[in-house]
């Protein structure tokens, strides 16, 4: 008999899926993303992987908005609006954390580095829009704070040459892997994280 997976050092980080991001052209190139989103929740939900969801949100004041974004007077996600909405796909359920961020990083917010210490969260799964803006910068500043890091490849979306252009710049960085490759890759991913915790214990 097979045991279950022990995914408790693991958690998926959905990454800004809202209306605001999500383009008629985006629907065209990839269209098969809400579903595999959908899916994703769903497998990390059954499997014990804590889901957390990044939203860009802002003032309609234009307090917390980003320098550039005051100068052209214009900013998606603006707090209210049908724009900041999550897609259906990829609501929260009673008990998932969200963490609502003003910038393109999500780790600019110390409340989530915080957060993911607490839980003892070691090895992220990221995945979201957009690939090549908020998802990257979010991945790479993860693996510069020492988390382990995986896009989940199919459900991500951007226009399709930075799309791929981003999947292929940065394996130094983080692991591709595809929602069906999940469950092969954790059995790979655990023993990375006891690596990690042999060298850890080594002396100095």
């Amino acid at each position: 008999m097979e045991l279950p997976r022990d995914w408790s050092s693991f958690a998926l980080l959905s990454i800004d899926v809202q209306n605001d991001f999500w383009s008629d052209e985006q629907s065209r190139q990839f269209p098969d993303f809400a579903q595999k989103t959908q899916n994703l929740l769903g497998f990390c939900r059954s499997e014990g992987i804590e889901v957390v969801h990044i939203r860009a949100q802002f003032n309609p004041d234009g307090s917390d908005w980003m320098v550039r974004y005051r100068l052209t007077e214009d900013i998606p996600c603006i707090e209210g609006t049908p724009g900041a909405a999550p897609l259906n796909c990829a609501i929260e359920i009673p008990g998932e954390k969200v963490f609502t961020n003003q910038t393109f990083d999500a780790f600019q917010m110390p409340d989530l580095q915080r957060y993911l210490t607490q839980q003892g969260t070691r090895f992220l799964l990221c995945a979201g829009l957009v690939t090549g803006v908020c998802v990257f910068l979010t991945s790479a500043s993860a693996a510069q704070r020492g988390y382990l890091t995986a896009l989940v490849t199919d459900c991500c979306a951007d226009e399709p040459s930075k799309h791929a252009a981003t999947l292929e710049s940065y394996p130094f960085i983080f692991e591709n892997v595809t929602l069906l490759q999940l469950p092969s890759a954790f059995e790979r991913w655990s023993q990375q994280l006891r690596s990690l915790e042999n060298l850890s214990a080594d002396p100095v």
